[in-house]
């Protein structure tokens, strides 16, 4: 990780226990690591308009919780980038456990008739967050947080690969799309920590603008954000089949997909 911030900023000296290779306070004396930060965006705006979507499609209100669990990681990262505080590094990594188990929930409750509350899975989950977040509190290691949020994430991926090869194939190219976004972001966060002394020095070379590009741990944001909710678009894409609607992906602007669901057909 990167050592201490380079310049004095507005929210003072960092207190979190991790620190990423973006320089601190290199754009705005307001946002200690300004790409960091607005990368975020990707996890706020689009995960708003796809929970309207679902609002206005009367879907069932876990998915909207799905939308908007996005939505508050990207809030606290945000706020964790711009301050570099240890109470704001927690409103975002916790939301990432939380975030994490609602998508469990609603892929492996795809098959279930609506209506219906799988409880032993929703205790479950409900004690893992508040175990990991107990834990988490007190031990203060991150490696603790990777590997809980790592373990969900493969779990997910696990019921997502089962979906799409044996239940519904031809959402292969949406459930794929998506595990490989997710991956490449996780291979950039991985570049930005390992060499991230080599990336500085690399930047202090390159027109500021140009530098940009290789703030890794930014796109590992863009790109997870991605992954993610595409992940949320193969859910509900699942499970809206499942009830027998008819789901329709769109390109808002012709660029960002939005799941609009027709209800069944009536004879």
């Amino acid at each position: 990780m990167a050592p201490a911030g380079d310049r004095e900023g507005y929210w003072g000296s960092p207190t979190s226990t991790l620190e990423w290779c973006e320089e601190n306070y290199a754009v705005s004396y307001y946002i200690a690591e300004f790409w960091n930060t607005v990368s975020n965006l990707i996890f706020i705006l689009p995960p708003i308009y796809g929970a309207i979507q679902t609002y206005k499609d009367g879907l069932e209100k876990r998915y909207l919780a799905a939308y908007l669990c996005l939505t508050a990681v990207g809030l606290g990262s945000w706020c964790f980038h711009m301050t570099l505080k240890y109470e704001m590094q927690l409103l975002d990594e916790l939301p990432m456990i939380y975030s994490c188990c609602v998508f469990v929930y609603c892929l492996y409750e795809c098959f279930k008739y609506k209506n219906t509350v799988n409880y032993a899975l929703l205790f479950f989950l409900i004690t893992y967050s508040v175990v990991v977040s107990i834990v988490y509190l007190n031990l203060k290691e991150p490696v603790f947080h990777q590997i809980m949020y790592g373990t969900l994430v493969s779990i997910i991926v696990l019921r997502s690969v089962y979906i799409v090869l044996w239940v519904y194939p031809w959402l292969r190219g949406l459930g794929y799309t998506s595990l490989t976004v997710f991956l490449m972001g996780f291979f950039l966060w991985n570049v930005d920590n390992i060499f991230c002394d080599k990336l500085r020095a690399l930047r202090e070379k390159m027109p500021p603008v140009v530098g940009a590009v290789t703030q890794f741990h930014a796109w590992w944001h863009i790109l997870t954000g991605l992954g993610s909710y595409l992940h949320i678009l193969l859910s509900l894409y699942t499970r809206t089949l499942f009830l027998k609607h008819r789901p329709k992906v769109k390109f808002v602007f012709g660029i960002w997909p939005v799941l609009f669901v027709e209800p069944p057909k009536t004879l």
